[in-house]
Formats: structure tokens, C-alpha cells, sequence
């Protein structure tokens, strides 16, 4: 029984993502060499070619990576979606996709999740990789032409995009007004040092099945010791891995990021 229903639920999220009218989000492509980054963007309701505007960027999971431009949107597109989001926090919303060869991060010689001590201590040590590269240049092309304000531009990302998350603000902690990544992980003795000044609100489900906690849960730790005045982390006791419904049900959340600029 109890597996009848959870089939049932997983039937009806798969029905609810394909339902979703994504439409908002246009199709674009952004070309740099012989490198490709797909991705979708949203405008503010009402929008003016002659003002810049906050930008959010946010890292899908590895579930659903491709070439498809449409499945990253499954994670975290419908939350930026709702009116009074976007009324109250007008601002340009970028969702890429990562391809399947490929990640939001260069990992370590290692399975790519994993949290023990010895591979933690060599994140966020390698270049980007290609995906990671062409955000941060599509991030660099919006603002140098002003349709993204640079002093507010903020990153998110679930799993493997929490991963993303903390590489990307550890290559480039002058870059990003906050960030919040979400069942990631992070060299927890790397990052307080390159990025303490960086505002981050972690998020991580206790009952995560598939990323270990513990990163997250030592990186509040090292943060708030290096002397980090914003960093928050929220902890969900029965969270599992695939908490971004709790995460934007935050009524925080917006407020919190918006409050920052560089």
C-alpha cells in the first residue's frame, strides 16, 4: 500500500510538471565558440528595454539535465511564477540546462556526489566547467549590456545546482548580491575563506537519502566562526532530498534576497 501511493504521488508530480504552463519562460540560446548553453529566461511583467533589472539565475538537479530546454524548469520554473512574486519582486529569471555529459561543477576524481571528508576537502578546487563557464559569461553579457542591474544578481540552485552554487560564488565571491543553495555541498574549509561575505541561506532536508548533510551542517558551523553576518541555514526534520517546495514556501525567502545588493 504504502508503495501504491507513493507511486500515485510521483504520477501526479510528473503530471503537475507537465501541466505547468511554462510559457513565460522564453526559449534562448547562448553561443560562445563551439560551446552551446541552452536555457530559459522570464522578463518582468511589464517590462522596460530601458531599465536593468535584478537577475536570478537557478541551477536545476541531475535528474534533469539534456538538450531539451524544457525539463530544467521542473525544478524551482512554477515558485517564480506566481503573481505576487513577480509583482512584488519584479526581475529577470534564468533557468539553464546543463547538458547530460556534463555538470555544474568539475568534481574531483571521485563519484560525483560524493561527501566524504577527503573529496569535500578538494571541492571548488578545479576550473569551471564548460556549463558553469558559459552561465557566468551569460550573467557578464546581460549586465555589460544593462538588462541585468550587476549590483543584484543572485543565484540559486537545487542538488546538483546547489553544488553549482557554491563553486560558482567560490570562484567568484565579489560577484553575486546572495545566494541559496539547496542540498549542495562545499569545501567546508575552503569557502568561509574565499566567500564569507557572501549573504547565503543554506537548505538541506535532515532525512536527505542522497546528499549526506553533513557539508551543509559543518558549513553554517565554518561561516558563522570566519565571522560571516549573513549566513542563515534552514533544516527541514523530515526533509528529504527534493525539499524545493519547502524551500519557496519560505516566507522569507524573496525579502531575504532582495534585501542585498553589491
Amino acid at each position: 500500500m504504502k508503495n501504491f501511493i507513493s507511486l500515485i504521488t510521483l504520477l501526479i508530480c510528473i503530471h503537475f510538471s507537465h501541466a505547468q504552463d511554462f510559457s513565460a519562460y522564453k526559449k534562448a540560446v547562448f553561443v560562445r565558440g563551439k560551446n552551446t548553453l541552452l536555457y530559459r529566461i522570464m522578463y518582468p511583467v511589464d517590462y522596460n528595454v530601458n531599465k536593468s533589472y535584478p537577475l536570478i539565475v537557478f541551477l536545476h538537479g541531475a535528474g534533469l539535465r539534456g538538450n531539451d530546454n524544457e525539463r530544467q524548469l521542473t525544478d524551482g520554473g512554477r515558485f517564480f511564477l506566481t503573481d505576487s512574486i513577480r509583482t512584488k519582486y519584479p526581475a529577470i529569471v534564468i533557468f539553464p540546462q546543463c547538458p547530460s555529459d556534463s555538470m555544474w561543477f568539475k568534481h574531483p576524481p571521485s563519484p560525483p556526489f560524493d561527501t566524504t571528508v577527503a573529496v569535500n576537502h578538494q571541492m571548488n578546487t578545479l576550473a569551471l566547467s564548460t556549463p558553469e563557464r558559459l552561465v557566468k559569461l551569460l550573467m557578464d553579457s546581460l549586465a555589460a549590456h544593462k538588462i541585468a542591474d550587476k549590483k543584484r544578481i543572485y543565484l540559486g540552485g537545487t542538488s546538483l545546482g546547489g553544488f553549482g552554487t557554491y563553486d560558482l560564488t567560490s570562484h567568484y565571491p565579489d560577484y553575486f548580491a546572495a545566494v541559496f543553495p539547496i542540498c549542495g555541498q562545499a569545501n567546508v574549509a575552503l569557502y568561509p575563506k574565499r566567500a564569507k561575505n557572501v549573504p547565503v541561506w543554506i537548505f538541506h532536508g535532515a532525512m536527505d537519502d542522497v546528499i549526506n548533510i553533513w557539508p551543509d551542517r559543518a558549513m553554517i558551523k565554518a561561516l558563522q566562526q570566519s565571522g560571516a553576518k549573513h549566513a542563515r541555514y534552514t533544516e527541514y526534520p523530515e526533509g528529504k532530498h527534493n525539499i524545493d517546495a519547502n524551500v519557496f514556501a519560505e516566507p522569507d525567502l524573496f525579502p531575504w534576497l532582495f534585501s542585498f545588493r553589491k
